[in-house]
């Protein structure tokens, strides 16, 4: 055996799968294809990809991409230096929380405790929401307000005390205007790219077919937004009489973020918001989500980056007498006691001075909201009848699909909204009474009442 034979050659170094090939090894690509055509014109791209790839150790399609790409532009195409990383957070955005929470909601209505398991379980099998690891799941479920409640034997998912109380408050507080007669105006704002319009609807399972779910403005399934090119800012409002004439506010976006709400800000809300309060009827009540600038506060209380002079004088503005030396975490004390009586809304006091209410939704409560509905019609307009893809004629669309929502389709929304409204106002009556048949099941057997309402670690 010779010497060659004896050392042989050193194995190809391949690059690790799913690595990016940076642009030094693209060079190294484009220099080999020139050299292999040289030395044989004839020899088809198919056999030199299969042999850089062998020899390189990179694979076929990542040469094949990076050689098609030089002979179009005759340069070597770099790939970006920063690879962006979609956290759940982006992909789980208010409607696929939703969905989540409805997931929840179905096991109880089963008269099943749900666990940890069970709705990632479901949430995988559910083909509409985007994949999500189980760890993810899990910050997913705290993030939404959820608590992991153990009851002995079993666990459950409940929401924290707070999130049912604010429901609580606002489906009460939406039966007494009902039945005072009060006119319900429904505000709320969305998007509209001008490359691929898609839109984010509810799901109705007695629309059997797409024609069904344009006539009634609904939607047989949910497509996610593809955040490609130009997009439209839309901001409307609306009642069962129809959208409010004249109150439509639309506006180019000048950010590149996933969410339109970093493009309004209080000002513009509040300047909008007083064009809109002398269109509206008197003594009406107008429902919308806690936005950051839905609920600029007049008078803000102090924080914990505030000054212990400032927090004094914050306290004796609202008649705190402060008699004796007292440390910042005692000052705060009193700061939490009386929040709650001084604090207050500017678009709050805005509308009661036009002798109008406003009435918020709970975090992710967005399906109580039947303007979501309108949006998913008039989005489905845009999208059927876009054919340039120009902005100009996209918000020209837009105002066409606004148009084209009358008061028989809001009556058909708000209808839709209150059988949601009946869920929501059912369900805890329901987990209460499965909880309370669990607890006194395990009393009766063990004599255990010990409960943990933290949703504490993912290895619970």
């Amino acid at each position: 055996m010779d010497q060659e034979q004896a050392v042989g050659k050193s194995p190809v170094k391949k690059n690790p799968s799913g690595k990016r090939v940076d642009s030094g090894k693209r060079q190294i690509i484009i220099n080999a294809y020139k050299s292999k055509m040289n030395s044989d014109p004839t020899k088809s791209l198919r056999i030199i990809r299969q042999e850089l790839s062998k020899e390189l150790g990179i694979g076929a399609t990542t040469i094949s991409t990076t050689i098609t790409e030089y002979n179009n532009t005759k340069k070597v195409i770099f790939p970006c230096k920063k690879r962006v990383k979609t956290s759940f957070r982006d992909t789980f955005e208010e409607f696929e929380r939703n969905v989540v929470r409805r997931h929840i909601h179905s096991f109880w209505f089963k008269r099943e405790i749900p666990t940890v398991d069970k709705i990632f379980q479901a949430v995988s099998d559910d083909d509409s929401l985007p994949i999500i690891s189980r760890t993810n799941h899990f910050r997913l479920l705290k993030e939404m307000d959820f608590k992991y409640s153990k009851r002995s034997r079993n666990s459950a998912l409940t929401e924290k005390t707070e999130i049912v109380c604010w429901r609580r408050r606002f489906l009460e507080q939406l039966r007494e205007y009902r039945n005072e007669g009060r006119h319900l105006y429904y505000l709320d704002e969305t998007w509209v790219n001008a490359g691929e319009c898609t839109s984010k609807t509810w799901i109705d399972t007695t629309v059997k077919s797409p024609r069904d779910a344009f006539l009634q403005g609904l939607s047989t399934g949910a497509v996610n937004p593809s955040g490609k090119g130009k997009r439209l800012i839309v901001l409307n409002i609306g009642s069962e009489d129809d959208f409010v004439p004249g109150a439509l506010l639309c506006f180019e976006s000048k950010k590149n973020t996933r969410d339109y709400h970093d493009e309004i800000n209080g000002e513009t809300f509040y300047e909008w918001m007083e064009g809109v309060l002398p269109r509206l009827k008197d003594n009406c009540v107008i429902i919308m989500d806690n936005a950051s600038y839905h609920s600029v506060k007049l008078d803000k209380a102090p924080t914990s980056q505030t000054r212990k002079g400032d927090i004094m004088k914050w306290l004796e503005d609202k008649g705190e007498v402060i008699d004796r030396p007292m440390c910042i975490p005692q000052l705060f004390e009193i700061v939490k006691r009386i929040k709650p009586q001084h604090q207050k809304y500017v678009i709050d006091e805005l509308a009661k001075k036009n002798n109008r209410n406003i009435l918020r939704l709970p975090p992710y409560h967005c399906e109580l909201n039947p303007i979501e509905l309108a949006w998913s019609s008039v989005k489905n307009y845009v999208r059927m009848n876009n054919k340039t893809y120009k902005l100009h004629d996209v918000k020209n669309l837009l105002i066409e699909g606004v148009e084209r929502v009358d008061a028989g389709m809001w009556k058909n929304f708000i209808s839709h909204t209150k059988k949601e409204e009946d869920k929501f106002w059912e369900i805890d009556f329901v987990i209460d009474d499965v909880l309370s048949a669990e607890l006194e099941s395990v009393t009766l057997t063990t004599g255990d009442t010990s409960s943990d309402d933290s949703l504490g670690t993912e290895s619970d």
